[in-house]
């Protein structure tokens, strides 16, 4: 806010009642571009064809791990192929050691029930025993 003083100059500041909005879309379209680009980022995109599931969907904790069990009974966590003796190595790095953080285990339908099995048994064995699996959310109609 300006003060008038007792000179009546041209040079004199004067108040201004007019909001200076330039600044603040400027920053709202950085954050845009920002989000555009982070977005497809956070998604996973390893094809997994899941089946379908009618419970209602959990919040997530922080970061989450995927470890995905393709209908090639390939794994790969985060779209990172990795072999089933590279589990416990790789699982201990994205997690830093954290055995309570939940593994998000995303297997295709087609994959036999003994070897979804098999790899949860592997992470069990690994120290990870909050195991969550994903599925496609059924629509009710």
């Amino acid at each position: 806010m300006a003060i008038k003083t007792a000179r009546h100059d041209d040079d004199a500041l004067k108040e201004s009642h007019e909001i200076n909005v330039t600044p603040f879309i400027d920053v709202m379209l950085v954050l845009l571009i920002i989000f555009m680009v982070a977005a497809p980022l956070a998604t996973v995109d390893t094809p997994v064809d899941l089946p379908a599931s009618t419970a209602k969907p959990q919040p997530r904790d922080g970061e989450p791990v995927f470890l995905s069990v393709q209908a090639d009974l390939s794994l790969s966590i985060n779209d990172v192929p990795v072999g089933t003796d590279g589990l416990n190595a790789t699982l201990e790095r994205l997690t830093a050691g954290d055995h309570e953080q939940r593994i998000y285990v995303r297997a295709d339908q087609t994959v036999p029930y003994g070897e979804l099995m098999q790899t949860m048994n592997a992470l069990r064995a690994a120290g990870y025993r909050r195991i969550a699996l994903v599925g496609v959310e059924q629509r009710s109609e």
